[in-house]
C-alpha cells in the first residue's frame, strides 16, 4: 500500500463507489488487443490511442478523434469484440475479498463500459455483479462528467460528498472530485495511475472495511 493512502483511514464514508476497468479488475491486455487492432484499421497510432482510451466511454473517445466514421456504430463493434475477448482479465489483488466485506447497499460500480461488457468482464474476473451498477448506457454524458457518480450515490440514497470513489484514470478521478467525493487512486493496473496526485493504493489485499454505529463504513489496514 502506498504511504500516501493514510487520509482515507481517518474518515467514515456513507458508501464506496468503484470504477471497474483498472480499479476492480485488470483488462489492459484486452484493451490493448482490441483497441490496438481498431487503431491500425483506422490509421491511428495504437500507442498514442492507449493514452486516451482509459476511463471514458468508447463513443466519446471515437467522437473526439474526429474520424469519418459513425461513433455509435464503431463503439458497438468495439464492445462486441471486447465481449468476445476476456483472456487475461483478472481481479486487482484483493478486490473480490474486499467487496465481500461490504454491505450490498453500501457500494456500487460506476463504469464507462456498456452493461453487457461490464457483466462479462466482472464474470471473467470472478467479481459478482453488484446490486447497484451505473454503466455507460445510464448516463447522457460520460466521465469526466460527474453524472455517473452522482447517479450511483442517488441510487444508494446517500450524498456523493459522503462517498469514497476508487478510480485509476484521470477522467474518472476528475468525475469523482467533481461529484464532491473523496477519491482514492488504484495504481496496480497501469503506470499512469501512479502519476496522479491523489490518495493512492496499489491493491486491496491489506485493506478492510468495517461498519460503524451510523451504518457508514470505515477503512482499516488489515493486520498481517
Amino acid at each position: 500500500m502506498d504511504t500516501s493512502s493514510s487520509a482515507i483511514f481517518t474518515k467514515n464514508f456513507a458508501a464506496l463507489l468503484f470504477d471497474m476497468d483498472g480499479t476492480l479488475l485488470n483488462s489492459m491486455a484486452v484493451v490493448e488487443r482490441v483497441w490496438g487492432s481498431w487503431a491500425l484499421r483506422n490509421g491511428i497510432d495504437p500507442v498514442a490511442l492507449m493514452k486516451v482510451v482509459h476511463g471514458v466511454r468508447a463513443v466519446d473517445t471515437i467522437r473526439a478523434l474526429g474520424l469519418p466514421v459513425d461513433p455509435e456504430q464503431e463503439a458497438r463493434i468495439l464492445a462486441e469484440a471486447e465481449i468476445a475477448d476476456v483472456e487475461g482479465i483478472v481481479e486487482i489483488p484483493g478486490a473480490v475479498a474486499f467487496l465481500k466485506t461490504l454491505p450490498p447497499e453500501r457500494w456500487a460500480i460506476v463504469t464507462s463500459a456498456p452493461l453487457e461488457l461490464a457483466a462479462r468482464r466482472l464474470e471473467a474476473a470472478g467479481i459478482p455483479v453488484p446490486r447497484h451498477m451505473v454503466t455507460g448506457e445510464d448516463v447522457s454524458v460520460g466521465k469526466p462528467d460527474p453524472q455517473g457518480y452522482l447517479l450511483a450515490a442517488q441510487r444508494l440514497g446517500v450524498r456523493a460528498e459522503d462517498c469514497l470513489v476508487f478510480e485509476d484514470a484521470p477522467a474518472g478521478v476528475l468525475a469523482g472530485k467533481s461529484a464532491g467525493a473523496e477519491v482514492a487512486v488504484i495504481t496496480g493496473a497501469h503506470a499512469a495511475a501512479a502519476e496522479m496526485p491523489h490518495i493512492m493504493l496499489s491493491h486491496y489485499s491489506d485493506v478492510e472495511a468495517r461498519l460503524v454505529e451510523d451504518g457508514w463504513l470505515s477503512l482499516h489496514r488489515r493486520r498481517g
